[in-house]
């Protein structure tokens, strides 16, 4: 089978991937009302979205389901390994108007984008565009990933209002020491934090990000119980990924890897909650889930990316449209390579092809 075909034939698994994902959230969600209505508005736009991304595709056009954009180059916190923090080009650079922000994620919903994730620095500093753009695209579903930090009751009561925001609380904010991040100040305000949340009646979640050395301790079955009776909904378990030869040893073996499938099943048969890991098994996917096959991401200078993990670009938002970024000759070299970008034993496979 040849590259392309091997490239659509995984396209069409990864939108398959989508639609389970949003169906078994709406069977979740539909314990609330208040969120029945929403959450098929998500699930239309998705089959609908599927359709365009195969229209695009036909005509040349590789369009990702998921895109992540890192909004700005900001944080309420500076945190050890965090990729903004430790890359010294994210701080000399201009970030994204609101205005660019809002016309490329207009365009990204023209050409079939099912989600946006929000990433950061931390994505709250810019919580009126995040309300505008859930506000002016009411079928797209907001994934917000956030220390959480900047969640007090007014904003709790102000989000909860837009049903398609989704707040990702992300754990991995906090020094972790031997057990779960517990005992700090941030700890407890995050918790109390995901109870403001829950009594509101909203959905969210938890980033967990499992490295070589936590990944017994956050995907304890206990630990796992307790958030779920704290009222998250979701859990998006985040493969490390090394930013350079000396964070090697924090990304997962491949039994590593194994094991944190096995517990996701596991749980999703357990507890009414979602159940995800990124990017997954991408060995049995057969390929990278990076440059547009899955999912792109936009650094907060507007460079298109193949991956957070891996930021090169040849190309930048600012410039040109979403549409002629998609074909830029760095995503298509990864898209033609893509055979070669297979599970390669721990942490991500782009970033250890230097080549591209």
């Amino acid at each position: 089978m040849s590259d392309s075909k091997n490239n659509k034939s995984y396209r069409q698994i990864f939108d398959g991937v989508i639609e389970a994902t949003i169906k078994n959230a709406q069977k979740i969600a539909s314990k609330n009302p208040g969120l029945i209505l929403t959450g098929a508005k998500i699930a239309y736009h998705q089959k609908r979205a599927a359709g365009i991304r195969a229209e695009y595709e036909k005509k040349g056009v590789v369009v990702p389901g998921v895109i992540m954009f890192s909004l700005q180059s900001r944080c309420n916190l500076t945190c050890k390994g965090c990729n903004i923090n430790e890359c010294d080009s994210f701080q000399k650079r201009s970030d994204m108007t609101d205005d660019e922000i809002i016309s490329t994620i207009s365009q990204a919903k023209k050409i079939g984008v099912s989600a946006v994730l929000f990433s950061g620095g931390e994505p709250l500093l810019k919580l009126p565009l995040i309300l505008q753009l859930a506000k002016m695209n009411p079928e797209i579903l907001f994934l917000v990933f956030t220390n959480g930090l900047l969640i007090d009751e007014k904003a709790a009561k102000i989000i909860g209002k837009c049903k398609n925001i989704v707040p990702m609380l992300c754990l991995e904010d906090f020094p972790d020491k031997s057990n779960v991040f517990c005992g700090t100040e941030e700890y407890k305000k995050l918790i109390d934090t995901c109870h403001s949340i829950s009594k509101r009646g909203m959905f969210f979640g938890s980033s967990l990000t499992v490295t070589a050395e936590n990944i017994n301790s956050i995907t304890d079955e206990n630990f796992i119980r307790d958030m779920v009776s704290g009222g998250v909904l979701a859990f998006v378990f985040v493969e490390y990924a090394q930013i350079d030869d000396k964070t090697k040893n924090l990304s997962l073996t491949k039994d590593q890897k194994s094991l944190l499938g096995e517990k996701i099943r596991k749980y999703s048969e357990m507890f009414p909650a979602v159940f995800i890991s990124f990017p997954g098994d991408e060995e049995n996917f057969g390929m990278c889930l990076a440059a547009g096959g899955g999912f792109l991401h936009v650094s907060p200078d507007g460079s298109l990316e193949a991956c957070p993990a891996a930021p090169f670009s040849d190309t930048n938002l600012k410039e040109v449209s979403l549409t002629e970024a998609l074909g830029s000759e760095l995503l298509r070299k990864i898209r033609e390579n893509n055979g070669i970008l297979t599970d390669s034993g721990g942490g991500c496979v782009l970033f250890q092809k230097e080549e591209f």
